[in-house]
């Protein structure tokens, strides 16, 4: 059983290629967040959690999900987790595995994987250039087929990470400062004479925060729900979406 949650597709290209190597089916816990939480597994199947790494830290809905989850017989079930990251992850792994231990859950393995950058919503950062892009890619996908050979074989203790060099900064202080205020919809605009009124931002949210108004137009729920993901962002074609001035010439990726 492969728990995801992917924004800009990074993620759920990961998990796609780890369920169909284990034969494991996939369940996106963005779309569980108000529904059924307690799952049965098959046999000796697997656990595993595939996730996007935001501010060098798990995303809350992903450790919400977590807190809600219930697993009979979780014990002795091999257990691993997967993210992504534009950069290092810090202490995002340490984090999850202390959630899953509340759970009742042995986290066995973890491997993170860089991806493109995504996240666009400070001044200094924007998407990769190509060639970055490129590479990225291709040494993710190496790193990827290496960690699906331990998960199938169930290997213990394998960790694969990118913590970086000041992981319990990043994870604990810069990291808190971003939960606290950057993950917002607040700054989401649309230009209007730009818009074409496609419906792609709607479908590209993970957890339905953006719906259309009267016109056709679309508009953020303002209610603390948005992962600030950009995904909305980045899937608009004709680049009408702006996170207030923060986005402006920037760039825009989703994996495809």
């Amino acid at each position: 059983m492969i728990f995801y949650l992917s924004c800009t597709g990074n993620t759920k290209w990961a998990a796609e290629a780890i369920s169909k190597a284990t034969g494991e089916r996939m369940i996106n816990m963005a779309e569980t967040e108000s529904g059924e939480t307690s799952y049965t597994l098959d046999g000796d199947e697997r656990i595993g959690f595939c996730f996007p790494v935001h501010g060098w830290r798990p995303p809350k809905i992903v450790r919400d999900f977590v807190r809600r989850l219930e697993i009979s017989e979780a014990d002795g079930h091999y257990c691993y987790a997967l993210c992504t990251a534009g950069d290092t992850i810090g202490e995002t792994i340490d984090i999850m595995r202390a959630d899953l231990k509340a759970r009742g859950i042995r986290l066995d393995c973890a491997f993170s994987l860089l991806m493109p950058e995504s996240y666009v919503g400070l001044p200094f950062m924007d998407v990769d250039k190509p060639e970055n892009e490129k590479r990225k890619k291709d040494k993710a996908a190496t790193k990827l087929k290496k960690a699906i050979e331990a998960i199938t074989a169930k290997r213990q203790g394998t960790e694969d990470l990118d913590i970086g060099h000041w992981p319990r900064i990043n994870s604990r202080l810069i990291g808190g400062v971003f939960t606290k205020y950057m993950i917002t919809d607040k700054p989401f605009r649309v230009t209007a004479d730009k818009c074409v009124k496609c419906g792609a931002c709607v479908k590209a949210c993970p957890i339905g925060n953006v719906t259309p108004d009267e016109h056709g137009k679309p508009t953020w729920n303002l209610d603390g729900s948005c992962l600030a993901c950009f995904s909305c962002y980045h899937h608009c074609p004709t680049h009408a979406i702006e996170y207030g001035n923060r986005t402006k010439y920037k760039g825009q990726y989703f994996y495809k």
